[in-house]
């Protein structure tokens, strides 16, 4: 008994100790207390500074997007994109079916279920720029953009780069190698991986927010109820216990596993509701959405000229999808780096902005081009798919065995949030554990614990007021805190180019036939 006191308060003095842990606990923590004794005033609070954000930095945040997919482009296409993260004959360490299971589930997950059919119908109903395609070709292409290559962009740019410092340089697992060799300050650096772990945070608790609200919208159709704030607390609860075990387990026991299952799942619903719906207008709509959107990436991602839908639009979803992302890159592309090993810069490059975003695409084809030809059958549209939290619910029972396939995609959104925030939790623990490829398990489960109840102070500012749901509370909290990391990566990228031409160039005299 003496044994196990001793052990456990040697415990906590090393934890304390742990600066990068302590301060960003305390912050946290302080974050987090604030929400539960004064809701509705931090509500307001965000709402008025997310204002300020959007009409001085709004279009901040296309520009950016842009800017890194042309980036990641150049490299992958140049003779930087042979530099390989590990030793010159090594193999990547996972195949590509587990690398591309991994990679998704971390990178979107349970967000293409909240969004399959609702997002490409809203589309649909509110154009949102003059053009002279079909609505159901416009609202489908919109729906791309936001989804596509933008989204991955932010994701391999930190994968590329953590991945150079971790397997080529040999460095930690922590934002601040990237940028040590020419930021000296060790309080400064310090303060940019307190950042990450903020921005990381945020983006994670919005994704469970939303995640947890719509597994109860789902409920709440299976079973005609109406299950409130309790049942979506409870579920929070269930999540994050989940997610705690998978990553006790580690990559290749808990998070590889519940990730090839959420793929399975994933790849069974999208066969299904092909099979079941007009399969060559999906192929149709699929290949003309695709081929216009590359042809009008540029223009939208610019909002330029008549691409450009107006800044209340651009608020209420673009901006708001930067500001996602952007909060989602540190844990998801410092993720893919950890699971990248052995391959090279151009394969990762392309594998990650090409293979999930047309997997994602032909997702959005099949459930939006089937719901619009439900809507053309109706005759009329009541918003019946307006719901966020219940609009893949309402389309399902318009198909043979409704009740299983609402029962498996209220399955697979959980195990969506719980591969989701395995991987955060797991990224988490190696910031905070000196960078460690392997973070210790007490760890893992101090992130557990604070990402739950930081996820329930945002569920509660989501019933601050009743026009306000969580997915409002989310948009308006990330367009603020993605901000000053949106600055940071351009600066992380400009040293990162320095150093790897660098690196090419001294290997290239060293062997002229091409090391690389």
């Amino acid at each position: 008994m003496k044994n196990t006191k001793r052990n456990i308060i040697t415990t906590f003095k090393k934890l304390y100790k742990n600066q990068l842990l302590s301060i960003s606990l305390g912050l946290l923590s302080f974050l987090t207390l604030m929400v539960y004794i004064s809701t509705k005033t931090i509500y307001n609070t965000i709402e008025w500074i997310s204002l300020w954000v959007r009409n001085h930095f709004g279009y901040f945040y296309l520009y950016l997007g842009l800017g890194c997919v042309l980036f990641l482009l150049g490299i992958a296409l140049s003779p930087l994109g042979k530099i390989k993260l590990g030793k010159k004959n090594q193999k990547p360490e996972y195949g590509i079916w587990a690398w591309t299971a991994m990679l998704y589930s971390a990178g979107m997950g349970a967000g293409i279920l909240l969004r399959a059919v609702q997002e490409p119908v809203y589309m649909q109903q509110n154009i949102p720029y003059a053009s002279h395609l079909t609505a159901d070709i416009q609202a489908l292409e919109y729906t791309f953009y936001q989804w596509g290559f933008t989204a991955w962009a932010f994701y391999g740019l930190f994968a590329m780069v953590i991945g150079y410092h971790l397997y080529v340089r040999n460095k930690k697992v922590l934002i601040s190698s990237t940028i040590e060799d020419v930021v000296q300050h060790k309080t400064s650096r310090t303060a940019i991986d307190i950042l990450t772990i903020m921005t990381t945070v945020f983006g994670l608790v919005a994704a469970i927010g939303l995640g947890t609200t719509q597994i109860n919208g789902g409920i709440n159709h299976l079973l005609s109820e109406s299950f409130g704030l309790t049942a979506t607390l409870l579920l929070t609860t269930l999540i994050s216990c989940l997610a705690f075990f998978s990553a006790y387990k580690g990559i290749n026991k808990g998070i590889q596993v519940l990730s090839k299952i959420n793929i399975l799942v994933t790849l069974t619903l999208l066969i299904f509701t092909f099979i079941n719906s007009n399969g060559m207008e999906i192929l149709g709509n699929f290949t003309n959405a695709t081929l216009q959107y590359l042809m009008d990436f540029i223009p939208l991602s610019l909002a330029y000229g008549s691409y450009d839908p107006g800044l209340d639009f651009l608020t209420d979803w673009t901006f708001y999808y930067w500001a996602f992302w952007l909060a989602w890159a540190p844990f998801t592309g410092i993720f893919i780096a950890r699971i990248s090993k052995g391959r090279t810069l151009r394969q990762l490059l392309l594998g990650v902005l090409i293979i999930p975003s047309l997997g994602t695409f032909f997702w959005f084809s099949v459930f939006g081009t089937s719901a619009f030809n439900l809507i053309a059958e109706w005759g009329s549209y009541n918003h019946e798919f307006s719901g966020v939290f219940s609009s893949i619910f309402i389309f399902f029972e318009n198909y043979p065995y409704a009740t299983l396939l609402n029962c498996i995609t209220i399955l697979l959104l959980i195990g969506f949030l719980v591969t989701s925030v395995d991987s955060a939790v797991f990224v988490l623990s190696m910031f905070t554990d000196q960078g460690k490829k392997e973070p210790s398990k007490q760890h893992r489960l101090i992130w557990s614990l604070f990402i739950f109840l930081a996820t329930v102070a945002l569920i509660l500012l989501g019933h601050a007021k009743p026009e306000v749901n969580t997915l409002i509370a989310a948009q308006k909290l990330l367009i603020i805190t993605s901000l000053p990391f949106a600055f940071f990566i351009v600066f992380m990228a400009i040293i990162f180019i320095k150093e790897v031409i660098q690196y090419r160039n001294k290997w290239s005299r060293k062997d002229r036939k091409g090391i690389l």
